[in-house]
């Protein structure tokens, strides 16, 4: 799984760059604009921000602000906080998860379509719900490692 979302997420950025370089060659050096690439390149760029979330969700290392740590002294004190803390997140992302789920559902039924290109805009509007369940997962994961470790004890 490690290296399929290493290769995703550098084909992504890949593309995305791409896009942006021809972009800027084509409308300021040569002076003609491309048709629709801004939209052709919102699609990898709308699944690479989500999937960028889903990485950091996989790997722990979401950017946080935990001010209470500073506070707490021993490992176990640790634990109960990052057990709290992924408690709170899987509430949230759930309650996110139920919305992304409705608007699905909701771009589904209406299928709407990109402006100049007319590519279905489902496409991107399903990442969310993609993004939001895998988060979910690896955040109820790193919850049951925590109480794991809570139960197990330090070690002697």
């Amino acid at each position: 799984m490690d290296s399929f979302a290493k290769y995703l997420l550098t084909a992504l950025i890949g593309i995305v760059a791409i896009g942006q370089f021809v972009q800027v060659i084509t409308r300021y050096v040569l002076q003609i604009p491309v048709m629709g690439l801004e939209e052709t390149i919102l699609y990898p760029t709308l699944w690479l921000y989500i999937l960028g979330a889903v990485n950091a969700s996989r790997e722990n290392s979401h950017i946080r602000a935990n001010v209470l740590e500073i506070f707490l002294k021993t490992d176990r004190q640790h634990t109960i906080l990052a057990i709290i803390g992924e408690i709170i997140s899987l509430i949230v992302g759930l309650w996110l998860l139920s919305w992304a789920w409705d608007y699905t559902s909701y771009a589904w039924r209406v299928w709407k379509e990109s402006p100049t290109l007319y590519v279905p805009t489902f496409y991107s509007d399903v990442a969310l719900v993609v993004g939001l369940t895998l988060m979910m997962f690896y955040t109820a994961w790193h919850l049951l490692l925590h109480v794991r470790s809570l139960l197990k004890g330090p070690a002697l």
